[in-house]
């Protein structure tokens, strides 16, 4: 339960220590006193989203700290799996603290902690009740989830989600493989006429340079046969007998310094230097001649370099600037080309999948609406038990479950229906219940779940909205005597409610200073005789009133 609450610059509460009973414990005070602001402050230590308005004027933080006790087994096995753990006291202590620009800090017994974790075990700790819980009977799309509270059909629901999660990735991905099924059928022959016509020409990188380098050779191929010839003539000669070259005269050359060696020994060096150079002059003429033979192309071969350069040139139009971008094309479009016949295979193989996991979900949807069909027998009989002593009298409640949709949260339309008084046909919830009505049907369907959960404490916030009379004392009877199973903390303006408490705290506000602020005030016997008596007046209260108050206060006890 709820022991202790510190609020700290939090809107008109500049600081407030709050200490709350086992039991029934009622907030009550003038509108606007700042009720509301310290549910608020409840919600951010439940983990819900905060605003930095909440802080206080000219603060640059705000903080909101809470003692819980004798928490549940569920909270305490939630704490340990989080890595928290109660203190030596059997103690949970939460702290949440807010800054100016944006900034948050959460703590769990002192250990950091982030707004998700502090939200999963705010759940198990207090369930709060106010005019959203409401609008929530007003929806039946939220209907569902009061069946499932009831049920404890985690594992149905577990089950589902993970059929209808499976179910809906495969489907997600079959179709998004089949969409374009046209497209990718003329995308796979457009790729393999492009690999086909690449793959053909047998590129090879530098093919280009070669081939330009021979076209060029043969165009200026007169002129550089010429001056190759004329080389060749001077260092090697021609046929003619009478001709001398350079070959010939450094030949003539070595056989007169040859002749004289062994009579001028000095010569040697230079016979063996002209010697070599002869050898050198005759080793050239041989690679001009080679390289006469080589530039004589035949005109076909010429004709078949251009054409080869045609067929590249056209290639890399196509597929890139040169013969490294024409294979880089050809190598990506091979990894397309694949990467479809991949598709398909994985298309066989989700289509094979399909069926088996649509089964999955349809037996996973069966179950869970078994569950929920079975526990809406229950638990709209025990309502009904509830709206009863509420002053519902003869009242039917049900839950008309239909199939509908396979959503994540199953395959079940589901929606309230009542029939307030003897004789009526049961209507839609949504179109027949006023705003009192509301009030008390939410108080029969939290009377009936708290027997469901361990969940400590329980807020009811304006649950006495649109009631009166006989029906208000009917609620202010439930409230105390859910208060016997746990701890009850309600807002109310309601006499009936306000007597019925266990423990009274008195929400007021004061100006000092240009400033507003609010104070919580715990009320002895007299003070609530007062307070109940201001309710009940609505302002100034006369002895007899007093009075009435106090047996009031006293009847609400029996």
């Amino acid at each position: 339960m709820l022991q202790y609450l510190h609020i700290e610059n939090i809107a008109v509460i500049e600081q407030a220590n709050i200490e709350f009973s086992g039991g029934f414990n009622v907030m009550t005070g003038e509108t606007g006193a700042g009720k509301s602001i310290i549910i608020d402050s409840l919600f951010a230590i439940l983990g819900e989203r905060t605003s930095r308005e909440l802080i206080r004027h000219g603060c640059d933080k705000a903080v909101v700290s809470a003692s819980f006790v004798d928490i549940g087994e569920t909270a305490q096995e939630k704490l340990v799996e989080l890595g928290y753990s109660l203190d030596e006291n059997g103690e949970v202590i939460i702290q949440r603290v807010l800054f100016a620009d944006g900034r948050g800090q959460v703590k769990i017994n002192s250990q950091p902690a982030n707004v998700s974790t502090l939200k999963e075990i705010g759940k198990l700790l207090i369930n709060i009740h106010g005019q959203h819980d409401n609008q929530n009977l007003l929806n039946a799309e939220k209907h569902i989830s009061f069946i499932d509270a009831y049920a404890e059909n985690e594992n149905e629901r577990a089950l589902y989600l993970r059929a209808f999660n499976e179910f809906r990735d495969i489907s997600k991905q079959y179709n998004a493989i089949i969409t374009d099924e046209e497209e990718k059928k003329s995308r796979t022959n457009f790729l393999r006429y492009q690999i086909d016509e690449i793959e053909k020409s047998n590129v090879s990188v530098g093919e280009v340079d070669e081939l330009k380098q021979k076209i060029s050779l043969y165009q200026q191929s007169e002129k550089i046969i010429t001056a190759l010839r004329e080389a060749y003539f001077a260092i090697g000669g021609d046929d003619d007998p009478d001709s001398l070259c350079a070959v010939d005269l450094l030949k003539n050359a070595v056989r007169s310094l040859g002749g004289i060696i062994e009579a001028y020994s000095n010569s040697k060096k230079i016979y063996e230097s002209v010697n070599s150079l002869a050898l050198d002059l005759e080793a050239i003429s041989s690679d001009i001649s080679g390289m006469i033979d080589e530039v004589n192309l035949n005109p076909e071969d010429y004709l078949n370099a251009q054409n080869r350069l045609d067929i590249l040139r056209d290639l890399m139009l196509k597929y890139g600037n040169s013969e490294e971008q024409v294979l880089t094309f050809l190598n990506n479009a091979k990894d397309e080309l694949e990467g479809i016949k991949q598709d398909e295979e994985r298309r066989i193989e989700l289509e094979n999948l399909l069926e088996p996991t649509q089964q999955a979900l349809i037996d996973a949807g069966k179950a869970l609406t078994l569950s929920r069909t079975n526990a809406a027998k229950s638990i709209c009989a025990k309502i009904c038990e509830e709206l009863a002593f509420l002053d519902f009298s003869g009242a039917e409640f049900s839950a008309d479950i239909k199939n509908g949709k396979y959503t994540k949260n199953g395959c079940d339309y589901t929606e309230f229906l009542i029939s307030a008084n003897v004789g009526e046909s049961a209507k839609p919830l949504v179109k027949v219940a006023s705003g009192g009505e509301l009030s008390r049907i939410m108080l029969a369907i939290r009377s009936v779940l708290s027997l469901r959960d361990d969940v400590g404490t329980l807020i009811f916030d304006e649950i006495d909205t649109g009631i009166s009379g006989h029906a208000a004392h009917k609620v202010a009877t439930k409230l105390y005597d859910v208060a016997k199973k746990r701890q009850v903390i309600c807002v109310t303006h309601l006499a009936q409610i306000a007597a019925a408490a266990d423990r009274h705290l008195f929400i007021s506000k004061s100006v000092k200073n240009n400033k507003t602020y609010t104070e919580v005030t715990p009320l002895n016997n007299d003070g609530r005789i007062k307070e109940v008596a201001r309710i009940m007046s609505g302002g100034e209260y006369t002895e007899n009133l007093l009075k009435t108050a106090e047996e009031l206060i006293a009847l609400m006890k029996k």
